[in-house]
């Protein structure tokens, strides 16, 4: 009975500690019901949102002082609790939409897309050691799936919403700085955006739907990915900068498969009368065809000015990535240039760039992946026999190799020299003119080589 008193005592307590916030939300210039604002207790996970009429009823913590109210497209705002049980706030409508937003025939403000376009800047993207620029856009964009391929410096299956064809390419159209790339790799050429050094990307546009596409005709059914890189300005001092980066990669987790001993004692119980078959070595043959991949990444660029007037950007990249598979190599150099003067009160902008890559490969068989799951762990890697390049191989009685049986998986590697060089060069000119007696109107000129 005395529990049941301290427990009854204690409730007014547990009331007294709590308040019941309520209010409404609206939009600042209509004065509009805002629904489904987000309201949250700074400082803790609590939190509601406004029902179909801009209400909403919230219990505030004890000692909690500040809430905030929060509306896609609004500008967040911080409001202090103190006496009051009743707190209307009226948002306003954010900066996010006066941004200019580039879309296939110009740019336009954010509010007056129509289509569905999203763009991701340099803050926004993803961090650490990048070689492939697909890499700074995986996870970043709502209905834009990125996959790569886990090979150095390798290109990405990307999707926007989805693929739409079961036979023909599923591939977005990727444009650089107004320039159309095709979506066809060169021969011998990992990733069609490797010509583009990631640290020169200042933003991606993704647009997804028919109305943003359109001025690109059938190339965009896929959706299209513009790419702009980064250009000086009249603003900028003399500026270099240098970035570096290292980075080590492991095959984290192997398929577990039979050791030397007990594929013996298997062979011995299943297929006694193989067991001369079998070798005396102990191997284990994916730590023999795996690598501790490492990657180091240098960048140079330089900004400034020609006589203040005339801006400019220049930069070069050598990227070096060597695969935690055997023999697995990627190494490339980028190069870029580019100029945006302005005439006649910069009523004419021009900007003229140049993009050029090398880009040299060594391909890995990767046949040599399942081979090693699949090979014999009681035989060596390499053998006496030199008539093979020294590595074990099944052979028949008069010494010629079996060729159904399952391959060396260090031979693959070692013995297979599939190597690439590839040479790529964008340029492109635009000239965009706005004429004085009616600013909407412009006249455009876009040249480019690839």
């Amino acid at each position: 009975m005395r529990i049941l008193v301290m427990i009854l005592a204690m409730v007014p307590l547990l009331v007294l500690g709590q308040r019941t916030i309520s209010g409404v939300v609206t939009d600042a210039e209509t004065g509009e019901a805002l629904i489904g604002a987000n309201i949250l207790v700074v400082g803790t996970s609590s939190g509601t949102i406004t029902d179909i009429d801009g209400s909403y009823e919230l219990e505030l913590p004890e000692g909690s002082k500040l809430l905030s109210f929060s509306y896609t497209g609004y500008t967040t705002k911080e409001i202090e609790v103190g006496d009051a049980d009743i707190i209307n706030v009226q948002l306003s409508a954010g900066s996010v939409l006066d941004e200019v937003v580039v879309i296939g025939y110009g740019t336009v403000k954010r509010e007056d897309v129509s289509g569905s376009v999203q763009t991701v800047s340099t803050e926004s993207f993803n961090k650490g050691a990048i070689t492939s620029p697909q890499e700074l856009l995986a996870g970043k964009v709502a209905g834009v799936s990125i996959t790569t391929d886990g090979a150095p410096g390798g290109g990405a299956a990307i999707r926007i919403r989805g693929g739409s064809s079961l036979s023909a390419s599923n591939d977005p159209l990727i444009v650089i700085d107004g320039v159309p790339i095709s979506n066809q790799n060169a021969g011998g050429q990992r990733n069609i955006l490797s010509l583009v050094n990631p640290n020169d990307i200042e933003t991606f546009t993704v647009l997804k739907d028919a109305s943003a596409t359109a001025i690109y005709g059938s190339r965009a059914s896929n959706g299209v990915i513009l790419i702009t890189t980064k250009k000086g300005s009249l603003a900028d001092e003399l500026r270099v900068n240098y970035n570096a980066s290292v980075a080590f990669s492991n095959n984290t987790q192997q398929m577990d498969v039979l050791d030397a001993d007990e594929f013996r004692a298997l062979i011995a119980a299943e297929r006694p009368n193989n067991v001369e078959l079998l070798g005396n070595a102990n191997t284990n043959w994916q730590d023999e065809i795996y690598q501790t991949g490492v990657m180091h990444d240098h960048s140079l660029n330089m900004s400034s000015t020609i006589a203040k007037k005339i801006p400019y950007r220049a930069s070069v990249g050598y990227t070096n990535q060597k695969g935690v598979l055997m023999t697995d190599k990627f190494e490339r150099a980028t190069y870029s240039f580019s100029l945006t003067p302005g005439f006649l009160d910069n009523r004419l902008q021009v900007k003229a760039g140049i993009k050029g890559m090398n880009n040299r490969n060594r391909f890995a068989d990767r046949g040599a992946i399942g081979s090693a799951v699949s090979f014999d762990p009681t035989q060596p890697v390499r053998v006496e026999d030199k008539r093979y390049g020294g590595y074990f191989a099944w052979l028949q009685q008069n010494g010629e190799p079996i060729t159904i049986a399952p391959a060396n998986p260090v031979a693959l590697l070692e013995q297979r020299s599939d190597r690439s060089i590839v040479d790529r060069y964008i340029a492109n000119f635009t000239a965009d003119y706005r004429f004085g007696f009616l600013p909407e109107l412009r006249a455009n000129l876009n040249l480019a080589y690839d």
